[in-house]
């Protein structure tokens, strides 16, 4: 038995027999910068009351030293994984003496040593299991704490928490930071960062509420920090959410912290949030970037209150914090901040994750059956985020604003600082709302699968809105028509759609949204008429969340094979360029660049290559001067070149200084456009050298790293492969690089060679290495082949295989599948 990967129903007794009170973790990091010193001594202190002679505890390192039951020292029994604890009372004072593991997989405590300075930064990351990494605790989230930390670090540092420090005692080099004790929450959202951080500070009020806001980076990228707009748009959701809630913010201070080689996007730690430093741009960002990062930082602060204060009993209802917090994230950004079109670029790509998902076979309810923390760890996904926010936004349709903040203030004020179910939340919003939300429940939260719409004429000439996968929604249809030279909607229908087909009275339009205003979630195709308006005039559609659902209804009909991908990529080219909402600009360059690879037939796909870098080259050179849609095209050339070497002249002109006005070429485009000259074999290690030497950061030498393994060698990509597959001291960045440049412009005459080796190591690595590494192997790995043969066989043969290394491989099977079901209906004519 793998006795780290817990279960749900051995954690629910654990907790019926166990009352936790208080932790104490005491952490010794002044070894840190030493680069030889892989462990750090981590002492715990648990106080619980136990109904039970044994239980466990968890914990994940290098080693225990000691364990001690009121007062009395028991022999270590330890596997790795569990602890166990007897002879205990009904009050209990455990302590627990280990040895903790500096991370470099962004599990646990991660350490960087950055190259640019030498310094040394660490940080925790543990949704959802790995604060055993760190300290001996119980790890779930209903099991809920005061926790103390008190951690010894180099004299010099910023250490952190989630609550402020109440203590500092200075020695010679050294310092010990003793933190006030936090209010109760669960241990994967406690959180420790230490080093020598730069620091930006300011403050919120209202009225008697006063809290401090801190920004955190690292040294060499506190010039890139911009911590004027992140501190405004923190201010602006400490706001709304106040209002909105009617619950101060509770966790005392409003800390947030960029680090390095992160996992995530950004976790939800009270009091000290943490975010990837990816959300710092090192030279040019576009507005898109920027709100982003907005729509993040209110994603978080929304965790405040639902994950945080109020937080699911078991992962199952993972979706009661990821949904709302996702929801909220739109909805405070377009009405608390500047970011106004928040609903716009969700429409488009969130909702888009969620509709790829659902399509899965390993598809999901937005709640759903969590057996295991492994299950959990995948359960992160397009369901139970951008499907469960989509549903959410339907479900403020059908109630209304007020009903659903009131509902959301009842929740907060009934369960502040316990656990919640799916129950809890439907209580409070029936209750004052008025309506029975059981039967919405079933219908969205409880199955799985996306609808799709589209219209059919009846034998009688009668207009019939069909639905695949009947359910109840409410939605819009918008009737457009072009007038002097726009698109512009002339009417505009609601209605309740329950069954599968429903008799309509529709005018005749020039262009026909079945879901206008993007209120519920479903793929809405276009009808022949308005696939037609569209390749004539989508940039004419003057609404920014019409234009939206169109390039939303392109890309899922390409997907579903309904619409030809050369169509789809045809109609970028065609209106990309005049695209003025940057947001849909970014999301639709990037599906014209994947239907290309994935979708476009084997026999058209040079040609369409070569002609989609070339309209990528015409568009930089066409775009206004220092716009986000010149920097957008600039990455999309870059991207595009990596398979076509057309341009490689202008794309060595680029890096040489001979730039169209306006475009900053920094430090990350450099590096994209060099990589792709190597790719197709136009630069070499001296270019990544002479780049390295211009750009030695953390970042410059993991794309350097990048570069080297992008070099079309057989030799070269064998390197890569076996580097990523055995180098036990790569961070998880640098194994990104070592897959990337593996995969690098598609070149499966290097890498075919591998597809039967990938199917022979993918058990071993699953059981041998932790979660977050073996899963980016897993998928980062899997053969783009031209069969199903090679993974059905491994799927046949391993069904005893752990159920969530077959989900990955059965998820990837799906994709592949669908490659090759597209490609092979390309030319053929389908409903648009």
């Amino acid at each position: 038995m793998d006795t780290a990967n817990l279960t749900r129903e051995e954690t629910a007794a654990r907790s019926a027999v166990v009352t936790l009170h208080r932790i104490r973790v005491e952490l010794d990091l002044t070894g840190a910068p030493e680069r030889a010193r892989t462990g750090f001594s981590t002492v715990t202190t648990l106080e619980f009351d136990a109904t039970a002679e044994s239980t466990w505890l968890d914990f994940i390192g290098e080693e225990v030293r000691r364990v001690e039951v009121n007062g009395v020292d028991q022999d270590v029994v330890w596997d790795g994984a569990r602890i166990t604890l007897a002879g205990l009372a009904a009050a209990n004072v455990v302590r627990v003496e280990a040895v903790g593991a500096y991370s470099r997989s962004g599990e646990g405590l991660h350490r960087f040593h950055d190259p640019a300075d030498d310094e040394t930064y660490l940080y925790t990351q543990y949704e959802p299991a790995d604060s055993r990494r760190v300290m001996a605790c119980f790890e779930q989230p209903d099991m809920k704490a005061e926790y103390t930390f008190i951690v010894d670090s180099p004299s010099e540092w910023e250490v952190l928490s989630n609550q402020a420090a109440v203590h500092t005692d200075l020695g010679v080099g050294v310092q010990r930071v003793e933190f006030a004790p936090t209010l109760p929450i669960s241990s994967y959202i406690t959180a420790v960062a230490a080093g020598p951080y730069t620091r930006v500070d300011g403050e919120w009020w209202r009225d008697e509420q006063q809290i401090r806001l801190g920004v955190f980076v690292r040294r060499s990228l506190a010039p890139h920090l911009d911590a004027d707009e992140i501190l405004e748009v923190t201010r602006q959701g400490l706001d709304f959410f106040t209002d909105a809630f009617a619950y101060p913010y509770p966790w005392g201070k409003y800390d947030q912290i960029f680090v390095p080689e992160y996992n995530l996007g950004a976790m939800e730690n009270p009091g000290l949030v943490t975010f990837t430093e990816s959300y710092l741009s090192r030279g040019a960002a576009t507005d898109a970037q920027r709100a982003a990062r907005a729509n993040t930082i209110l994603h978080e602060m929304a965790h405040m209150w639902f994950g945080d204060l109020v937080t699911m009993t078991w992962w199952d209802d993972l979706w009661l914090k990821e949904s709302f917090a996702d929801y909220m994230g739109a909805h405070a950004s377009a009405v608390a901040t500047r970011f106004h079109d928040a609903w716009v670029k969700f429409a488009a790509s969130r909702k888009a994750w969620a509709y790829q998902q659902d399509q899965l076979p390993t598809t999901h309810p937005i709640v759903a059956d969590i057996t295991d923390l492994e299950a959990a760890k995948l359960n992160f996904d397009g369901i139970t985020y951008a499907k469960g926010a989509a549903v959410l936004k339907q479900l403020v349709a059908f109630v209304g604003d007020d009903a659903f903040f009131e509902g959301a203030r009842r929740y907060f004020a009934a369960n502040a600082f316990g656990n919640t179910t799916l129950d809890d939340f439907l209580v409070q919003l029936s209750a004052v709302s008025g309506r029975d939300m059981s039967d919405w429940s079933a219908a969205w939260l409880q199955t799985s699968g996306v609808s799709t719409l589209w219209t059919e004429t009846d034998d009688e000439g009668r207009s019939v809105l069909v639905q695949t996968d009947p359910r109840p929604h409410r939605l819009r249809i918008g009737l457009y028509e072009r007038r002097d030279g726009r698109v512009v909607r002339r009417e505009q229908q609601e209605l309740d759609l329950i069954g599968e087909r429903t008799p309509l009275d529709l005018p005749e339009a020039d262009l026909v949204l079945l879901n206008d205003d993007d209120l519920t979630y479903a793929k809405a195709r276009l009808d022949e008429r308005s696939l037609r308006t569209v390749e004539e005039s989508l940039s004419e559609i003057e609404e920014p969340l019409a234009r939206a659902l169109v390039w939303s209804s392109l890309w899922n009909a390409t997907r579903d094979g309904e619409l030809d991908a050369a169509r789809y990529v045809a109609i970028v080219r065609t209106h990309g360029p005049a695209e003025s909402n940057i947001g849909l600009l970014t999301g639709v360059l990037a599906n014209a660049a994947y239907a290309i690879r994935h979708f476009v037939a084997d026999g058209d796909r040079a040609a369409a290559q070569r002609s989609w870098t070339g309209a990528a080259w015409s568009a930089l050179q066409a775009a206004d001067a220092g716009s986000d849609a010149q920097l957008s095209w600039a990455r999309a050339l870059a991207t595009a070149s990596a398979y076509d070497d057309a341009h490689h002249e202008q794309v060595r002109a680029l890096l040489d200084g001979d730039v169209p006005a306006g475009l900053v070429v920094d430090p990350d485009l450099r590096w994209q456009l060099l990589t792709a000259l190597v790719t197709t074999g136009h630069a070499d290690l001296a270019d990544i050298s002479a780049e390295q030497e211009r750009d030695d950061t953390g970042s410059g030498r993991t794309a350097a790293r990048r570069a080297r393994s992008s070099r079309p060698d057989a030799a070269v990509r064998r390197e890569a492969w076996e580097t990523a597959w055995t180098d036990l001291t790569l961070s998880n960045d640098h194994l990104d690089a070592e897959i990337d440049g593996f995969r690098a412009g598609g070149r499966r005459d290097l890498t075919e060679v591998f597809d039967a080796e990938y199917f022979a190591r993918i058990s071993g690595v699953w059981g041998d290495r932790s979660i977050e590494i073996a899963r980016r192997l897993v998928l980062g790995f899997f053969p783009a082949a031209d069969s199903l043969s090679a993974v059905d066989v491994w799927i046949a043969e391993n069904a005893a295989a752990p159920a969530a290394l077959r989900r990955l491989i059965v998820d990837q099977r799906d994709h592949l599948e669908r490659d090759l079901r597209v490609r092979a209906a390309q030319g053929a004519t389908s409903r648009g």
